[in-house]
């Protein structure tokens, strides 16, 4: 295991049973234990929390683990069912970046360079990983590969972002909305996020998870200074399988993607919502262990 500086555990449990307090938001998932809390320090001292969760007597020798990264000011707690259904068969591990869930909210660190960074720390104690970024996520995994390599990665799925393809995205007034009424727009962001909405309850606690991070620290995440073509470059560079799973608005996109990169895998959720994984919780996890395996 690796160790931060002065012999400090670079990860280490938190709290066995720590995730007592996720969010289911969907159905039934597969019967496993509740994930452990666990963390680990980032190169700057910053320890974020993480979710994990792994199948009965441990993980299988050789198996990949699958880091889920977690979209814009939201909790690793919203890969609650991807935590008990994966993590029934492959250590599954749900990351807090840094200001968001049970992770410390610095006033620094808010950065593409140092979230890359983070996500690099974090992947130090797996060494062979399934990464799984939704949202603003996409983007950090993506710029971590270009920082840090693609070494430690069996595969990567990326979750309903753009990827720079054509066509662009259309303008929004998102960040003058946050900055004029920010508790009103992100409760509109989190219930948009669904199509088929979970408890009021669970709404309010995604929202409230949002408003912890300070306001121009989370319009610092939504303004990576990147050209589009960025993106698409590292996406159309990497070698490793790659998987695009997304809801309509980008199917022309993934059209794009699999003309310039043909062995890219396709995955429309016609009927969800941004938060996919949780509106269509079983097809997302099939899919994503049907992947997993015709990998091995």
């Amino acid at each position: 295991m690796h160790t931060a500086p002065h012999g400090t555990a670079r990860r280490r449990l938190l709290l066995a049973g720590g995730g007592a307090g996720l969010l289911h938001l969907a159905g039934p998932a597969a019967a496993s234990p509740e994930p452990l809390s666990v963390s680990a320090l980032t190169s700057d001292g910053v320890r974020l929390h993480l979710l994990e969760q792994a199948p009965a007597g441990g993980p299988v020798a050789g198996a990949p683990t699958l880091v889920l990264v977690p979209g814009w000011c939201m909790p690793a707690t919203i890969w609650s069912s991807q935590l008990s259904g994966l993590g029934a068969r492959w250590r599954t591990v749900a990351m807090d970046p840094r200001g968001q869930g049970q992770s410390p909210v610095p006033a620094y660190g808010y950065t593409l360079d140092r979230r890359a960074d983070d996500l690099h720390d974090v992947l130090l104690d797996y060494p062979r990983v399934v990464l799984v970024a939704w949202s603003l996520g996409v983007l950090e995994a993506l710029h971590y590969v270009q920082r840090h390599g693609s070494g430690r990665l069996l595969a990567l799925a990326l979750v309903d972002n753009s990827i720079g393809e054509p066509p662009a995205p259309g303008a929004s007034d998102f960040l003058q909305r946050l900055r004029r009424e920010r508790r009103a727009t992100l409760e509109h962001f989190v219930r948009g996020m669904f199509a088929h909405p979970p408890a009021p309850a669970q709404l309010d606690a995604l929202r409230d998870a949002a408003l912890r991070m300070p306001l121009e620290a989370s319009i610092a995440l939504l303004s990576y200074p990147k050209p589009r073509e960025y993106w698409r470059g590292i996406v159309h560079a990497f070698e490793p399988p790659l998987a695009y799973l997304i809801t309509p608005h980008l199917r022309a996109q993934a059209q794009h993607l699999v003309q310039a990169r043909p062995a890219s895998r396709v995955e429309v959720f016609e009927r969800a919502g941004h938060a996919l994984f949780a509106d269509e919780p079983e097809r997302f996890n099939r899919y994503l262990s049907d992947w997993i395996q015709s990998l091995a």
